[in-house]
């Protein structure tokens, strides 16, 4: 159980992995449909760092920021008319991601290996998310939609997988030695 100090200490950290979502989605690759931006790097840190219910609390504060017009969206974007836009699929993935991934590592242990493992899995999520709104919001094919967006991130996905379980689990280690963050009972 949560004591008071400890929910307020995630809940600062859940504001920290927002913005940190926020400036590193400005951090982009410019593509035709969809721009390979750093959102999903910060999604997979949140998620290995902070878990799966705060790091999902972290994405939904995220999504909503920018749908009330804050500019946090790749490209300085924000509006709800991003979220059921083309792109809208990706952010909306990234609550799920984060809750999945988050809770794969809570259930198993916070190693580089298993985060890789739990990261991946979160990065198809996304992709799946971002696809499926593709397909039906430009009324594409479903080869059309895996071309434009899902395709041109699979190399460049891994890459963020990586980063985010290597760094993301050496920071969690450091700060649950300082016990800033408490590591979850595993599930048994």
């Amino acid at each position: 159980m949560e004591t008071r100090n400890t929910r307020l200490r995630m809940l600062i950290l859940c504001a920290m992995f927002t913005a940190i979502t926020a400036v590193l989605a400005q951090v982009e690759i410019p593509l035709p449909i969809v721009p390979i931006s750093g959102q999903t790097l910060a999604v997979g840190l949140t998620a290995t760092i902070i878990g799966s219910r705060y790091g999902a609390l972290a994405m939904i504060c995220y999504a909503l920021l920018g749908a009330i017009g804050a500019p946090v969206f790749a490209e300085a974007k924000g509006g709800p008319h991003i979220l059921i836009g083309p792109t809208g699929g990706y952010i909306i993935g990234f609550i799920v991601t984060a809750y999945v991934t988050g809770l794969i590592l809570e259930r198993t242990r916070y190693t580089i290996a298993m985060a890789m493992i739990a990261n991946t899995v979160g990065m198809v999520i996304t992709l799946a998310f971002g696809a499926v709104q593709l397909k039906y919001v430009l009324d594409m094919t479903w080869a059309e939609a895996m071309a434009a967006g899902v395709t041109p991130f699979i190399v460049v996905g891994l890459i963020k997988a990586f980063l985010a379980s290597w760094i993301g689990i050496i920071v969690r280690n450091r700060l649950v030695q300082a016990q800033l963050l408490v590591s979850p009972q595993k599930a048994a």
